[in-house]
């Protein structure tokens, strides 16, 4: 039994098996595990008599019909009885992942009294008469509305609102832990344009800034770019900005090890859409040689008609030299490979027939677009999204610290200044002296990083003559639709 997918923590299951206690019990519950495909991780003794011991065995798998799969094969087992089995995810989700707590204490009259009436209302009196007040005084100096509608969630596409929510709690917990933001899932039960638009405007008194999360494509789009207008606290949109900074650092790193130039490569972006409009559009804004984008349509290119406006945008300002055919005919001699779409869309052999010394960076999730260990067979340097392979791209490096930053700075917007700066300053975080193939990009949980960036956007808000990020988009109001699916 050998699953197509590579095991991960994600789908990590705890099997409680009572056996027959003799020297090789033990022995045959792992190697049952292993030849089943999955990763032991952890195999603790809970219980035993003279003649039977009961362990818990815990283990990643690829998937749930790989976790069934691996619970059969012992249950198959003479003298195997699999008395429990405990999804490890589902365990760490019960109840939610955030809470609120108090940063006051409220033993006695005389601080409820200063935190709540009557000493409250001159604080509040305070704001009325100098709003830019609640940045000092209240928790908008520090807190961030994580906003979605449900409708592009993970790879797992249009789920809706509470669906979204177990998403939006982890990507709180994300910014309290790497930038210590104090962030709010705000899901709304809405798909409409104007609706969201407005809801957001009318609580953003309460917030120091807007991520955006998980909003489909064209939808997206308008929403951010709208909200820029009407707000005075900067609008994110996580799945477009957050991932062209990830992935404008890790090139950054992977072209110095390669040795090449910016300036000098051509890079193929597999996707479109939110996020690979952004990655483009940050590339173009760096200087790079070429960029050929493809999407549903094949190729873009300037001969195709019925484009919507990106797409055009990226027609006229991409492939220079007209290359109309599929995928894999555009990868061949690219010395970059940019995957945000769908797995499996290319071979180790498609691999082979790019430039010497290739990059690849094949970013769908769960599934990338090609299979890593046959990528890395070819190519010079290959990253993914996922968290069980190297070099790891994910948008954890950037937005605790785009956001703190901006926090600290009052920012009123977010802007591509800010962006480009944060992207150095991941990428600095390795250090010349450290960057290798497996190692272009920072650990998500190098201490270093937030601050980093944190520090790279607070001198990047300092120019106020900065235009706005708009790297992702398209003006509001136009009509848009995307074809591959984004990370």
């Amino acid at each position: 039994m050998s699953p197509t997918r590579l095991p991960s923590a994600g789908f990590s299951i705890t099997i409680r098996v009572s056996v027959i206690a003799d020297a090789s019990a033990i022995g045959r519950l792992t190697t049952c595990v292993g030849e089943a495909g999955a990763i032991v991780t952890a195999l603790d003794v809970v219980d035993s008599d003279p003649s039977r011991v009961t362990v818990d065995l815990t283990c990643d798998t690829a998937d749930s019909t790989h976790a069934d799969q691996v619970v059969k094969a012992l249950e198959e087992l003479d003298g195997v009885e699999v008395r429990k089995v405990s999804d490890r995810t589902f365990l760490l989700h019960l109840g939610g992942k955030i809470e609120v707590t108090s940063k006051v204490a409220l033993r006695n009259r005389d601080e409820l009294s200063r935190a709540y009436t009557p000493g409250v209302a001159r604080v509040c009196l305070a704001i009325a008469e100098n709003p830019e007040d609640a940045r000092r005084l209240t928790i908008k100096r520090n807190t961030v509305a994580v906003v979605t509608d449900g409708s592009a969630v993970l790879g797992l596409g249009n789920i809706g609102p509470a669906a979204a929510l177990p998403v939006m709690e982890g990507k709180a917990a994300l910014f309290k832990r790497f930038g210590g933001v104090d962030a709010w899932p705000v899901v709304l039960d809405t798909q409409d344009t104007d609706e969201i638009v407005n809801i957001v405007k009318a609580i953003a008194p309460g917030y120091g800034g807007i991520n955006l999360e998980d909003i489909a494509a064209p939808r997206c789009f308008e929403i951010e770019a709208r909200l820029r207008e009407l707000l005075d606290i900067p609008v994110f949109h996580d799945d477009q900005h957050g991932t062209a900074i990830c992935v404008l650092a890790a090139l950054t790193n992977a072209l110095r090890v390669v040795g090449k130039n910016l300036a000098d490569v051509r890079v193929v972006v597999s996707g479109a859409g939110a996020a690979g409009t952004a990655i483009m559009k940050l590339l173009l804004r760096q200087g790079v040689g070429d960029i050929i984008a493809y999407d549903r349509p094949g190729a873009l290119h300037r001969g195709l008609a019925d484009l919507n406006p990106t797409w055009q945008w990226l027609a006229e300002n991409t492939n220079k030299s007209g290359y109309v055919g599929d995928l894999r005919g555009a990868i061949r001699g690219a010395d970059v490979f940019i995957g945000v779409s769908a797995p499996n869309l290319l071979t180790g052999d498609d691999i082979a027939t790019m430039a010497n010394d290739s990059i690849v960076f094949a970013l769908a999730n769960p599934d990338p677009e090609v299979d890593p260990r046959a990528a890395r067979e070819h190519a010079a340097i290959v990253a993914t999204g996922r968290s069980d392979q190297p070099n790891q791209i994910n948008n954890v490096l950037a937005f605790p610290g785009v956001f703190r930053g901006m926090l600290d700075a009052h920012a009123e917007n977010f802007t591509e200044e800010m962006a480009l700066a944060a992207a150095r300053a991941i990428a600095d975080v390795v250090g010349h002296d450290k960057i290798n193939p497996t190692v272009i990009v920072p650990s998500v949980f190098d201490t270093r990083v937030a601050p980093a960036v944190a520090a790279a956007v607070r001198r990047a808000a300092a120019d106020s003559t900065a235009p706005s990020a708009d790297f992702g988009g398209v003006d509001a109001g136009e009509d848009t639709s995307f074809g591959a699916p984004e990370q």
